[in-house]
């Protein structure tokens, strides 16, 4: 087995199961290392195992794949992953208007998460880092956005294209965190709450209806906030007028987000039944932090097919001529 598969598959299974960063991290670096190398400079093996970036797993899984094995931790990894969640709405999905990239809280460069969007047959993938307020996120400036967005201006072809867009924060108020100019500049808009979950349901309401409305925004993401299991721990929803909301979106053509994160699980199945009385439409959206987990919308393929979400009403089914057209549509 080639031992840059064999680390970059071992890297991609441990971001999917959303394990320590850092052990993903490690991999990916390995792999890095890796494709720099030579046949003879892999084959050295006093010098490799020195190499900066080269630990002991890594180098583990190096000498096995060059011995023409399957590594054992690679095959540890497989085993426990299993197949992946099958439904009949997940080949019908073209895309995903929700991830994140190095530029804030994600793992990886926007190269690899757009060759893993490749990989996995992606006719498209909107890069949705986070808006200014959220610091702890690394969100973008109206600065670095721009320099974000000459970046994914050359990242698209061969079929396959990289739309601009941001994670927007919704504020206390209702507005959105970042400069309209640059809100009408990005191809899509996915405002999400991050602060003050437990507002007052009233309050929380206003707020909400306030960010739909906005003349730009696109998606409405993970609407409760809620955390059901993962190592972050678990957060109860946030308590809104959901019929409000839902009717907001639904006459300002905003997606309803079915966040595929399985520590998310957001919108709950109760409420997705509401959007669609609602006539909401839905994006279905891995709001991957690494490649691996852009696979994650296997996950909420599932629960929408299992809610009995039409296909028709999914934007990210659609493909992109007429998503463009839903984008520029009027407000």
């Amino acid at each position: 087995m080639d031992p840059l598969d064999a680390l970059t598959e071992i890297a991609t299974l441990l971001e999917r199961e959303r394990s320590s960063r850092y052990k993903s991290k490690a991999f990916r670096t390995a792999a890095d290392v890796v494709a720099t190398l030579s046949a003879d400079e892999l084959a050295d093996t006093a010098r490799l195992r020195r190499r900066p970036g080269i630990g002991d797993t890594t180098f583990r899984v190096i000498q096995e794949a060059l011995a023409g094995e399957v590594p054992g931790y690679l095959a540890e990894l497989r085993a426990a992953a299993g197949a992946l969640r099958e439904s009949a709405l997940r080949p019908l999905l073209r895309g995903d208007l929700h991830c994140h990239s190095d530029w804030s809280d994600g793992l990886t460069s926007i190269e690899l998460m757009v060759d893993a969007a490749r990989r996995l047959g992606h006719e498209y993938l909107a890069l949705t880092d986070h808006s200014p307020r959220l610091t702890v996120a690394n969100g973008l400036s109206a600065e670095r956005l721009e320099r974000q967005l000459a970046v994914v201006a050359g990242m698209s072809g061969g079929g396959f294209t990289l739309l601009g867009g941001i994670e927007v924060d919704i504020l206390d108020d209702g507005a959105l965190d970042q400069e309209d100019r640059l809100l009408a500049a990005v191809d899509v808009v996915v405002a999400s709450v991050h602060s003050k979950l437990r507002m007052d349901a009233r309050d929380m309401t206003a707020r909400m209806v306030a960010a739909v409305r906005h003349p730009h925004t696109d998606v409405l993401g993970h609407c409760t906030g809620r955390l059901v299991e993962g190592s972050r721990g678990t957060r109860p929803p946030s308590q809104f007028d959901a019929d409000a909301v839902f009717e907001a979106c639904a006459q300002r053509g905003v997606a309803v987000e079915i966040n595929s994160r399985p520590e998310r699980q957001d919108p709950p199945d109760e409420l997705i039944a509401r959007a669609l009385d609602a006539g909401c439409l839905f994006s279905i959206d891995s709001d991957a932090h690494a490649p691996g987990q852009l696979s994650l919308i296997d996950h909420g393929a599932e629960r929408a097919e299992r809610c009995g979400v039409p296909a028709e009403r999914i934007v990210t089914t659609w493909p992109l001529p007429r998503l463009r057209d839903w984008l520029d549509r009027e407000r």
